[in-house]
């Protein structure tokens, strides 16, 4: 009778799983928050935009009672509606108003700094260029604070468009979620043409994004394949397939659940890489775990690079509703 570690021992297969990965405090507290709403006003919540870019926790919120649009005026008047982690432009809260909407914003807290950040520069009449993907839902939403003021730099080849009023007063920030590299490689180009240009008090790329990317590059140069659980529409989790290709793996994917795992990817591999995005609950790793396992993949090794303990509480409009739902008892 062979056994299971023998068996693996002899096929030489292994999972590196990487640590952290999937949900980040912002996100948790998000998805947290459509989950509390629900519970306490009852459904239909609705939520503008996917509350965070994850197929299966928008299909598991849309089966409790959530209900996304794209925009607010197709939420009834009057009803609540929950702005998404990515965060949105003053408009949005204004056409809310005009709706007579229940506005619960579950904004990202590193999102919301970054629009501080906006709003102070532009305050002191600077140039801002933000480093980010057009059309990305947290670029609209913090060029919305200051559309006056804001510059798009989309990656480095971006940074030889740019013109400013006055060298000497510009200042970059960033989407939360991008290449830490190529947001560096990129601020390098644009410090080629201005030399003056002001980076922001801190990193606007969240300590998330910088660990899951951080450790697939320690993993990365071991891998024959590395795969990323999370959705096409995430930004971070797009950047972890391109930053462990970037690092030496042979091969990358992005898939939402286990089953869009081609066996093709595995045929000769010895060594998978395994992440996820910032808005992955665990339990899809888990399946893509049984579905290595059940290939010859049993052997998992956990890497670790960063502990991660942040957490953010819920927006206050919905603390204070649940505050007074318990003391009515």
């Amino acid at each position: 009778m062979v056994t299971e570690a023998q068996a693996t021992h002899r096929t030489g297969k292994r999972v590196l799983l990487a640590k952290p990965r999937g949900y980040c405090a912002g996100v948790d507290r998000a998805v947290q928050t459509v989950e509390e709403a629900l519970k306490l006003y009852g459904a239909p919540i609705y939520v503008r935009k996917q509350i965070v870019h994850n197929k299966h926790v928008v299909q598991t919120l849309e089966a409790q009672g959530a209900i996304f649009v794209e925009e607010n005026e197709e939420v009834p008047e009057g009803a609540t509606v929950i702005f998404s982690a990515h965060g949105v432009a003053p408009e949005v809260y204004e056409q809310a108003k005009a709706r007579s909407l229940k506005a619960i914003d579950a904004t990202c807290p590193l999102v919301t700094k970054v629009h501080h950040e906006a709003r102070r520069f532009a305050a002191e009449d600077y140039d801002i260029l933000l480093i980010g993907h057009e059309g990305h839902e947290e670029v609209i939403g913090t060029a919305g604070e200051a559309p006056a003021h804001i510059q798009l730099v989309d990656g480095p080849d971006d940074a030889d468009k740019i013109t400013v009023r006055d060298p000497e007063k510009v200042v970059w920030l960033s989407q939360t979620t991008l290449s830490v590299d190529e947001t560096l490689e990129t601020v390098a180009r644009l410090k080629q043409r201005l030399p003056l240009l002001q980076s922001p008090p801190s990193d606007d790329i969240c300590y998330a994004t910088s660990n899951r990317q951080h450790v697939v590059k320690e993993i990365a140069a071991d891998c024959d394949v590395v795969i990323v659980v999370g959705s096409t529409n995430s930004s971070n989790s797009v950047r972890l397939v391109e930053v462990a290709l970037d690092a030496g793996a042979r091969a990358g994917h992005l898939v939402d659940f286990a089953h869009e795992i081609d066996d093709a990817w595995l045929e000769g591999a010895t060594t998978v890489g395994l992440t996820s995005g910032a808005s992955v609950p665990d339990d899809l790793v888990q399946d893509v775990l049984a579905h290595l396992a059940a290939r010859g993949f049993a052997d998992v090794e956990e890497i670790t690079t960063a502990n991660e303990r942040l957490t953010f509480s819920l927006p206050q409009e919905l603390k204070r509703d649940m505050k007074a739902a318990a003391a009515r008892g």
